[in-house]
């Protein structure tokens, strides 16, 4: 089924790089361009803005590769910890290769990777030397001394000048990372610093597609941005000084509105001239507003993604990954567009799924499970879990099954690759569980479209899955989550455990 987008990729693509160029002009010939959220793979955008290429950033940086050059950067305590970007189910660490990897895929290089704040952490300087054995430049930079209320400090030798320089030939130096706080805005003013040195007339802006700045404060699309940031506390605010400047309205976060006073200041001491911008507002490049042809569907996109942040935190409360104060915070969020969870409507089919395998009595160790998917054309598909498989991998099975229109009772998977598999998993293996996950159904699957036409023809039905909204009225296992990521549905889950086992292999 077509569905019109809610936003127009061209037109924003046009708009965003003509924003940038115009950002070197001739009283500037090198641009430090920080760039907000996710450069790759932005698929918070993609859920809120519908139509929105979770890639659109590449297509742009792909058009202006012959211009750029790209810094990466990642937070040595974030390498440490082993803090995981939930989308991916990957390590930052990890994510940073990744990223590395996709912009090489685009013909796009990463000249060099930062470590921030590093302290001779094991796991930083580790990873330091992977990167150094594969012949990837890395410079590390430790706390800017004198940061945040001295600025004589910070701008001189010890703060700044403190930090290697890092060589850059092309006039538009992109800085990332694989998240917040990675230090990407602290590496823009520590070159700002070395350019000037070198007399280098460069400046500093800051790529943004969240919050947007010319819509409503409380518009559905600003207040997801605060659900998805609960956990670092953001706040959307008018933004004072571009009313103060321009008397206009401009909608900012806190973060941004807090440290713009001394990022001014620290600008003007580097620089030694009256800085340019006015606001924060002023320093973003933000044109994703643009972009919105369909404001209601917008809306409803945004409401539905405030709903699955809200599950998500309750889960990491439930496992211990985030604090309660978080999860208050995601329900002050929902309330104020007086949403609820069962708002999302695979939510109250999966727990009904779970009731039926209670009453049905095919649960195992007395822990019922119910899944349910909505198809693209509205349809909600729901599995429970059994002896034979999980409850998510139920609900795909039959929700391919029903794309391909195969009748319920024909068998996809025949009783002697399952027998194998539980024998591995209990005899081989010796695990405690022989119910088989999604990631193990997927693969059986695979192993019997060898032999059988109507697995084949299932199979191709997954891609159809990419997309649609699932939710569970449990915690996925390591199995289960690995595979929803890997058919790329929106998942969100009931904060209830699985089974009893504190642990869950």
């Amino acid at each position: 089924m077509s569905v019109k987008p809610g936003f127009d990729n061209q037109k924003y693509l046009k708009e965003q790089s003509r924003a940038i160029l115009e950002r070197i002009n001739k009283q500037f010939n090198k641009l430090y361009l920080e760039f907000g959220g996710k450069l790759i793979y932005d698929y918070h955008a993609t859920r809120v803005l519908p139509g929105f290429d979770p890639n659109v950033k590449m297509q742009l940086l792909h058009q202006l590769k012959d211009k750029i050059d790209v810094i990466l950067c990642i937070y040595a305590g974030d390498i440490e910890r082993n803090k995981m970007r939930a989308d991916f189910g990957i390590s930052y660490d990890n994510a940073a290769l990744k990223t590395i990897d996709d912009l090489s895929e685009q013909d796009i290089s990463v000249t060099a990777v930062v470590i921030t704040r590093y302290e001779n952490q094991p796991a930083a300087t580790t990873f330091k030397n992977k990167l150094e054995r594969r012949g990837i430049r890395v410079y590390t930079h430790g706390f800017t001394k004198g940061y945040p209320t001295d600025v004589d400090t910070i701008v001189s030798a010890e703060g700044y000048g403190a930090n290697p320089y890092i060589e850059t030939e092309k006039p538009i130096v992109v800085v990332t990372g694989p998240g917040p706080n990675s230090g990407k805005l602290a590496t823009c003013l520590s070159q700002l610093f070395h350019e000037y040195k070198r007399g280098v007339n460069a400046s500093y802006a800051k790529f943004e597609t969240f919050p947007i700045w010319n819509l409503p404060l409380k518009h559905p699309v600003n207040v997801a941005y605060e659900a998805a940031t609960a956990d670092l506390r953001d706040v959307n605010m008018i933004d004072h000084f571009h009313l103060a400047a321009y008397n206009q309205s401009a909608v900012n976060y806190n973060r941004d509105i807090e440290a713009f006073p001394l990022v001014k200041r620290i600008i003007e001491r580097i620089t030694g001239k009256p800085s340019i911008y006015q606001s924060p507002t002023d320093m973003g490049v933000n044109r994703a507003g643009f972009g919105i042809v369909d404001d209601t569907m917008v809306q409803e996109a945004a409401k539905q993604e405030i709903i699955r942040r809200y599950f998500r935190y309750a889960i990491e409360y439930a496992t211990g990954l985030t604090e309660k104060e978080t999860l208050e915070r995601a329900e002050l969020i929902m309330k104020e567009l007086n949403l609820e969870a069962t708002d999302r409507k695979v939510v109250l089919p999966a727990r009904k799924a779970a009731r039926e395998a209670r009453e049905q009595k095919k649960g195992n160790d007395d822990i019922f499970c119910g899944a349910a998917i909505e198809l693209k054309d509205g349809i909600i598909i729901t599995g429970k879990n059994s002896s034979l498989m999980h409850s998510t991998a139920s609900m795909t099975l039959n929700a391919i099954k029903f794309l391909a229109k195969i009748p319920d009772n024909i068998h996809l998977l025949p009783q002697n690759i399952i027998d194998s598999l539980k024998h591995l998993k209990k005899d081989v293996l010796k695990g405690k569980k022989v119910s088989l996950d999604l990631e193990e159904i997927l693969i059986a699957l695979g192993i019997s479209a060898t032999t059988n036409p109507m697995a084949q023809i299932v199979i191709e039905k997954l891609k159809e899955l990419n997309g649609c909204e699932v939710h569970t009225s449990h915690i996925p296992t390591p199995g289960d989550a690995a595979g929803l990521r890997k058919l790329g549905v929106n998942a969100t889950s009931d904060p209830k455990f699985p089974t009893s086992d504190l642990y869950i292999d």
